[in-house]
């Protein structure tokens, strides 16, 4: 498999490497907190201790060979876009659940309490009938290449290393509306939809609110 996936207008696609690291944290932190509609509704951000809880759980991700980043060739190589993926067995569906049932109440506990629901919910195995997939986790841009047409090649390179690794399917949960538009435009497919004023608490209260229009949040497939 190749490790570069094309170089245009001065961008190039490549593998993230465990060197990468510190710099997609950074870069995480500058442009993935403040916009992703979860993140900032309960207010989750790339402080340091946040990124300590999930350092070991990306850098498993980045051996797998699974994740990518955009490089700037015309300004030393700078991030300017970011793929966390990583292959996701059946047998790992309750992970996030029993990851949230550890945490201290909290930002992170509720959003990873969440997402896992929706997963459990969706259950992407049984509606596909596989028993793994490729697992796009985050896709982010740096905010001032939005709206280049960035994100969607950083999608269709990370189908290509879903097919070069034999993976039949890639699979992503969008909480915004716009990343989950761009998925769709790719041929992804919505099969699990969820609105986040039905996800309240004991007393009736919504627990989380993103900023309009995020409204619900998808997850989306694609046969690799």
């Amino acid at each position: 498999m190749s490790t570069n996936f094309g170089l245009k207008n001065g961008v190039l696609i490549r593998l993230m490497t465990l060197e990468d690291y510190d710099n997609v944290s950074n870069f995480l932190r500058d442009h993935f907190y403040n916009a992703e509609p979860l993140c900032v509704a309960l207010g989750v951000d790339g402080r340091p201790s946040f990124e300590k809880i999930f350092k070991e759980y990306r850098i498993h991700m980045i051996e797998q060979g699974t994740c990518l980043v955009a490089l700037d060739t015309n300004n030393a190589e700078r991030i300017v876009g970011v793929v966390l993926a990583k292959k996701t067995a059946e047998s790992q569906l309750q992970e996030g659940r029993l990851r949230a049932e550890k945490m201290a109440d909290g930002a992170l506990k509720t959003m990873i309490t969440f997402i896992s629901g929706v997963h459990l919910k969706a259950n992407v195995f049984k509606h596909y009938g596989v028993s793994e997939i490729l697992y796009s986790q985050i896709t982010t841009v740096d905010t001032a290449m939005r709206g280049k047409g960035l994100g969607t090649r950083l999608a269709a390179a990370l189908m290509e290393v879903g097919r070069s690794k034999g993976y039949p399917l890639m699979v992503a949960t969008c909480s915004s509306i716009y990343s989950a538009r761009q998925k769709l435009a790719m041929g992804m497919e919505c099969f699990y939809s969820e609105a986040y004023a039905d996800y309240k608490d004991a007393n009736g209260k919504v627990v989380i609110q993103p900023p309009a229009p995020h409204t619900h949040v998808q997850m989306l497939a694609i046969k690799l």
